[in-house]
């Protein structure tokens, strides 16, 4: 029996949409648990109208300098972070927030710090392959 065209096309809109739903509920899963550990911190950053947001990250040191990477599609702490790069660090959420100012990389720098900051496949599937941004966070 030959499979026609509009069944393969079927096919792969149903396996698309079992990836999307995949995607989506892996990075709920990630945004409800809120994963802490030794190399997680919380950044503070503030919205267009002042309200201030934390979100927990991924932090790593290179370097003797602070950076953090955008590695979901969730990335609204990102956008801003770079509207208004006068953010908080704190090591716990709720804890004191200390000044920071939030620098993207670009150049040289970006390279470096991608390759260092490398994800890994399984968990560039999981989260649906979003870009990646870098900021360095450097204290004020």
């Amino acid at each position: 029996m030959a499979v026609t065209r509009s069944r393969w096309i079927r096919i792969a809109v149903i396996v698309a949409a079992v990836y999307i739903l995949l995607v989506v509920a892996f990075e709920s899963m990630l945004g409800y648990f809120q994963p802490t550990g030794g190399d997680s911190i919380v950044i503070v950053t503030t919205d267009d109208v002042g309200n201030s947001h934390e979100r927990v990250i991924s932090r790593r040191d290179i370097d003797g300098n602070l950076y953090v990477a955008a590695n979901h599609w969730p990335r609204q702490w990102y956008s801003h972070a770079i509207e208004r790069p006068q953010v908080g660090v704190a090591s716990e959420i709720g804890g004191a927030a200390q000044p920071y100012l939030a620098v993207p990389l670009v150049g040289d720098e970006l390279e470096r710090v991608a390759e260092i900051y490398n994800a890994g496949l399984v968990f560039k599937f999981l989260t649906g392959f979003p870009p990646r941004r870098f900021l360095r966070l450097n204290p004020l």
